[in-house]
């Protein structure tokens, strides 16, 4: 049975007591080591999620368990042990005068001793392909480069989940690629869970699980291919289909006989190559 990292409990937010809701009576689990994707429209409430999830945010009404322990003012800083984000402006967070002082800074909050610190900037950059990098001023690099300091900066508190609020948003295709492939490849090395809110929907795709807001609400929460079968009702809701699961839709139209629903192009090529074989 897997084990719950995260749980909100009938969470409900908002920024302004006189105004909106954001969030609405919001309960789900999530589980140590598992990839999981949160989409949803601009204001359905997902970016709030992360920001209550690293305690940025405390809800009014709920409950929210983070490894066992509940988020509250008292909390806040063991939660922050446990939960890492990086934000879609890399800019935002940096507050050092080189890379390495900026990895840093995460463990001087939390009173790492000199000689784990020094470890832990040696083994996070190295992670992330930046260890060449560590005396260059942060401003002097890429957009792609940057985020990467970022996510080494959360990987040196050694958390149990690092969280992706739109980190990819800002980067060209190939520098999301990148970005992507190397946080998966930390996760895979490091056991560590993945969130990732994001409007870019081949992130999506790789996920384990995905929950879809709405509103302020769950609509649903399933793995990726039950998530995109549901094609009119997410299009009613302001949602996109990856290309690949639009262009098999459109040739299973044309009556083109696929033998299941692609969700990345090796499988599209796959099955296109499976009824050609048996033609």
């Amino acid at each position: 049975m897997r084990e719950k990292l995260i749980e909100f409990r009938n969470v409900s937010f908002r920024y302004d007591e006189e105004g909106p809701w954001v969030l609405k009576n919001c309960s789900f689990s999530i589980y140590k080591n598992e990839w999981l994707a949160i989409i949803g429209h601009n204001g359905s409430g997902k970016s709030t999620i992360a920001k209550l999830m690293n305690g940025l945010l405390f809800p009014q009404e709920g409950e929210i368990i983070i490894n066992g322990k509940l988020v509250n003012e008292e909390t806040v800083w063991d939660v922050r042990k446990e939960v890492g984000m990086v934000f879609q402006n890399p800019d935002n967070q940096f507050v050092g005068t080189t890379v390495q002082d900026d990895v840093a800074f995460g463990m001087e909050n939390r009173g790492f001793p000199r000689e784990k610190m020094i470890e832990r900037i040696d083994s996070s950059l190295k992670a992330v392909q930046m260890e060449d990098y560590r005396l260059t001023e942060p401003h002097r690099l890429s957009g792609g480069q940057k985020q990467r300091v970022a996510i080494a900066g959360v990987l040196a508190i050694s958390p149990e989940v690092i969280i992706l609020d739109e980190a990819t948003a800002m980067l060209d295709p190939r520098g999301r690629h990148q970005i992507l492939k190397t946080v998966t490849e930390v996760k895979d090395e490091h056991h560590l869970g993945l969130i990732t809110i994001t409007h870019d929907l081949q992130e999506v795709v790789q996920a384990e699980r995905v929950i879809v807001m709405n509103a302020g609400e769950v609509w649903k929460e399933a793995s990726p291919r039950e998530i995109f079968a549901e094609k009119e009702q997410l299009q009613h809701i302001g949602l996109d289909l990856p290309f690949v699961a639009l262009l098999a839709s459109e040739l299973k139209e044309l009556d083109v006989q696929l033998t299941h629903d692609p969700m990345n192009h090796d499988e599209l090529l796959e099955d296109l190559w499976t009824l050609h074989s048996k033609m």
